[in-house]
C-alpha cells in the first residue's frame, strides 16, 4: 500500500493564500426546517442549490445552473476577462434574488480553480460583493476534494475495499484514493461522510475510519485541457494527445505507481462531473436528461469506451447536434472524455459509478452535519 499523503496540495505546489469574503452565519442553533444554500462557481459553470435537511438526506427546494465561462482566456492571459466577469456577475445576481426570495440565511458561496489562478481574482471578488452583493469565498483544492468525496458517499458500494473519487471540473481535476478495508460494509458510506472534517482524520476517533491513501488536484479540467491543445486541428489526434498528457500528470499520484492495469473486483471509481453524467446519458440514449436515471448508474469500462468511440466517430459537427450531449457541453466533451479514458487506461474497472452530485451537495452536507440538523446526527 502506498504511503499516506493527507496533506498533499496541488500538482504545482501550494496555492497562494488570498483573503476571502465569507458570509457570517447566525449564532443561534438553526431550526431543522431552515433552508441552506451552496453555490459553486467554477471555471465554466455557476451552480447553486437551495435545500433543507430531510431525515439524513437533502430536499432540494430550488436550483440554478448556467454556463458562464469565467475562465475563458485565462490559460493564455492569467487573468479573468472583463466580459467573463460581467457575464458571471449577471448569473450571480440571479442567485442573489433566489436567496432573497427563499430567505436563506445559512450558506456557503465558493469559487474554485479559475479564481485560484487568476491574478485579478481579488478584483473580481470585490466586484461580486459590490454588484451582486454576495460574499464569495475562494476555497483551497483540499477542501474542494473533500467536499466532492462527501457528496459521493451514498454511492459507495458495500463490497468496495478501495475507492477513487474523481471530480472533473472546468479548470482542475481532483482525485482521492480511499482505503476502506478496515470499515464494515454497512459503515462505509458513513465513514466517508466523516472525511468532511479533514483527510488526516483523528487518531482517537472511535468510529470506523476511511483512510485517505493519497489525493491530488491536477490543474487540468475540461476547459483548460481543451485550451492547451486548441492548435491541434485533427479531432482524433487532439483527443489522443489530451488523454496521454493527462496520464503524464498522474505520475505524482502515488497509486499510479502501483497501478497494475487489470480489473480489481474490490475497486470502485466514482465519477462526479458533467463529463461523466453526459457519457451516462449517451449510454442510456437519453434525448432528455433525467437525473434519476443517471445518478448512481454503474457503467463498465467497455461501455464508456464504446460511448467515447462514438463521440470520435461523430466528429465536431455530429457532437454539436447530438441532443444527448447538449449545446453547453459539446465543445468540452472530448477533453473530459480524454481525462476519463486516461483514468480507465490506468485503472480498468467495471464499477464506475456515475454521480450527478458534487461540490454543492458536499457543501450542504457539511453545513448540515456541523449544525446537527440531519436526522442521524453528525457523521
Amino acid at each position: 500500500m502506498p504511503p499516506e499523503h493527507p496533506d498533499r496540495r496541488t500538482l504545482r505546489g501550494e496555492v497562494p493564500h488570498r483573503a476571502a469574503l465569507v458570509r457570517p452565519q447566525a449564532d443561534a442553533r438553526p431550526d431543522p426546517a431552515e433552508l441552506y444554500a451552496a453555490l459553486d462557481l467554477g471555471t465554466n459553470s455557476c451552480r447553486m442549490l437551495i435545500a433543507q435537511p430531510k431525515g439524513n438526506q437533502l430536499h432540494v427546494v430550488d436550483s440554478f445552473h448556467k454556463s458562464v465561462q469565467l475562465g475563458n482566456g485565462l490559460e493564455q492571459s492569467g487573468r479573468l476577462s472583463r466580459s467573463s466577469m460581467a457575464r458571471t456577475v449577471g448569473a450571480l445576481k440571479i442567485c442573489r434574488r433566489k436567496l432573497e426570495t427563499h430567505e436563506v440565511s445559512r450558506m456557503r458561496l465558493v469559487a474554485t480553480e479559475a479564481c485560484r489562478r487568476a491574478v485579478n481574482a481579488a478584483e473580481f471578488i470585490a466586484l461580486v460583493a459590490r454588484e451582486a452583493e454576495l460574499d464569495l469565498e475562494i476555497i483551497e483544492p483540499e477542501e474542494e476534494a473533500r467536499l466532492a468525496v462527501v457528496s459521493c458517499a451514498p454511492l459507495v458500494s458495500q463490497k468496495a475495499e478501495q475507492v477513487m473519487v474523481v471530480d472533473i471540473g472546468g479548470g482542475s481535476t481532483e482525485l482521492v484514493w480511499i482505503d476502506l478495508t478496515r470499515v464494515a460494509p454497512l459503515e462505509k458510506a458513513r465513514a466517508i461522510m466523516r472525511l468532511h472534517a479533514g483527510f488526516a482524520g483523528k487518531e482517537d476517533d472511535p468510529f470506523p475510519r476511511a483512510r485517505v491513501v493519497d489525493w491530488i488536484s491536477i490543474p487540468l479540467g475540461v476547459a483548460t485541457l481543451k485550451d492547451q491543445f486548441r492548435d491541434v486541428t485533427d479531432d482524433a489526434a487532439r483527443f489522443a494527445l489530451m488523454s496521454w498528457h493527462f496520464e503524464e500528470c498522474l505520475a505524482e499520484f502515488s497509486p499510479y505507481a502501483d497501478a497494475e492495469g487489470h480489473i480489481d473486483p474490490g475497486f470502485q471509481i466514482i465519477g462526479t462531473s458533467g463529463t461523466v453524467t453526459t457519457v451516462a446519458a449517451t449510454h442510456l440514449n437519453l434525448r432528455r436528461y433525467d437525473r434519476n436515471k443517471v445518478d448512481g448508474l454503474r457503467m463498465t469500462g467497455a461501455q464508456i469506451d464504446r460511448v467515447i468511440r462514438g463521440y470520435l466517430a461523430q466528429g465536431p459537427e455530429g457532437r454539436r447536434n447530438d441532443p444527448r450531449i447538449g449545446r453547453d457541453r459539446h465543445s468540452l466533451i472530448m477533453s473530459g472524455a480524454a481525462i476519463l479514458q486516461a483514468l480507465l487506461r490506468v485503472w480498468p474497472t467495471d464499477r464506475l459509478s456515475v454521480a450527478d452530485r458534487g461540490l454543492r451537495e458536499g457543501l450542504l452536507y457539511a453545513q448540515m452535519t456541523a449544525d446537527g440538523v440531519l436526522e442521524d446526527g453528525p457523521f
